[in-house]
Formats: C-alpha cells, sequence, structure tokens
C-alpha cells in the first residue's frame, strides 16, 4: 500500500498489516485495512478489519442485518453504532472504489479515485468476541463505512457516497478521548463535500474475479489522468 499523499493519516500508516494483501474487489465480510488510536494506550494501530461492524451483543459474526456501511445522518441514534461512535472511530484508507449506474440487470460501475494516492474514509470500528471463546481468543475486529447523501463528482452516480476524511478533522476523529457525538459526526461530512468535488471517476467494464484489469476503462480516460485504484 502506497501512503504517498496520505497526509496526517501517515502517521498511522507505518506497515502493511499483518496478513495483507492489495485487492481490486474487496467485498463486504471480507477484511479490510483500517486506521484507528487503542481507547486503552493510545497506540496508533493500522489493522485488518471484518468489513461489517458486529456489536458485542450479537451472538455471531454474521448479522442478518447489513452493517458495512452506517448512514452518517442517523449515527448517534442508532444503537449498533451509538457506542463505537463515542470512542471507537477509524479511518480506511482506499486509493479508490466503485459505483454502479444504470437499470437493475444492466448496470455500469465506474472506478471512483480521489484528488490523493489515498483517499481516506471515515468509519467505526468493534471488537466482537465469539461466545464461548477460552480466555483471551475469539476475538473479532469489525468495522463500518460512514456515507452520506452525494455531492459534487457523485451527484451523477448515486444518492449516496462514503464519508470522505479531510485532513483538518482526522486528528480529532481518531482521538478517542474526544467523546464522538452526532456534531462532530456532522462536522466530519460536512468536510467531505469539497472532496467530493475533487474526484475523478470512469466506467469500467463488469467486476469479475480480482486483479487490476478490473480498473481499465471502457473509454479512453482524460488526458493526464493515471488509473491506480487498488481497492484497499
Amino acid at each position: 500500500m502506497d501512503v504517498a499523499g496520505g497526509g496526517e493519516l501517515s502517521q498511522w500508516l507505518t506497515g502493511r498489516p499483518d496478513g495483507y494483501q492489495a485487492s481490486w474487489n474487496v467485498k463486504p465480510t471480507q477484511r479490510i485495512p483500517i486506521a484507528l488510536t487503542s481507547a486503552k494506550d493510545g497506540a496508533k494501530r493500522f489493522e485488518l478489519a471484518h468489513w461489517s461492524l458486529v456489536p458485542p451483543w450479537s451472538q455471531d459474526l454474521r448479522l442478518k442485518f447489513p452493517t458495512f456501511n452506517a448512514r452518517s445522518e442517523q449515527l448517534a441514534e442508532k444503537a449498533t453504532f451509538r457506542g463505537p461512535l463515542k470512542q471507537q472511530r477509524c479511518v480506511v484508507p482506499v486509493s479508490g472504489f466503485y459505483e454502479w449506474t444504470g437499470p437493475k440487470g444492466s448496470r455500469t460501475p465506474h472506478a471512483v479515485f480521489g484528488p490523493e494516492p489515498l483517499l481516506p474514509l471515515a468509519g467505526l470500528y468493534s471488537w466482537w468476541r465469539e461466545p464461548g471463546a477460552s480466555e483471551g481468543r475469539g476475538w473479532h475486529l469489525t468495522a463500518t463505512i460512514l456515507t452520506r447523501a452525494s455531492a459534487g463528482v457523485m451527484g451523477d452516480l448515486h444518492d449516496r457516497m462514503p464519508v470522505f476524511m479531510s485532513d483538518e478533522l482526522l486528528l480529532e476523529w481518531l482521538d478517542p478521548e474526544t467523546e464522538g457525538d452526532q456534531l462532530l459526526v456532522d462536522a466530519v461530512s460536512e468536510a467531505a463535500l469539497p472532496i467530493s468535488e475533487r474526484l475523478r471517476e470512469y466506467a469500467v467494464g463488469p467486476l469479475r474475479g480480482d486483479g487490476p484489469e478490473l480498473i481499465e476503462p471502457l473509454t479512453v480516460p482524460p488526458l493526464g489522468f493515471e488509473p491506480r485504484l487498488r481497492r484497499f
């Protein structure tokens, strides 16, 4: 993972998480790298997490309802996310993501890129432990990505988009001593708007398998635009 252009987040990205493999087609419940600050000792950590947040009270790692995304506007109202919002906030660094347009059955995927090589997304994390696990075992780090109403380049692709993390609020978002509330979420969401104006995107072919060929454009991209997507 290239950390060039990581800004403030580069303090966390000092090496690849154990088991990390580049992917061009990550799906929910697979593992994604997240940056967080430990609430216990303040250590900056960069680790792989199960992509779908699982609350501590769940009896199973796989939930009946989707939690890979969390609507930022309602975050403080939802029991699943209200607890992690207080101290367990994270950032998911990606080099790009996909969004689809068109009618069901003939949808076209688009590769979306940020203004820098890394595009940090605001998220939450939670530790979930397998019921009946022995002492010190059975722990799973899980995470979700925040979304908001689309703006900027994303406005023509979908009605929702990830909450892009601004450098100005990143340190506060990752500080567990700052108690998170809806006001903080709203500020982070609002700060995503200028970033949404600087995104670039183009249509790609069907997303089958996993490899760099997935980001080859269907048409020639604008002059000087270099694809650099590695999903996570």
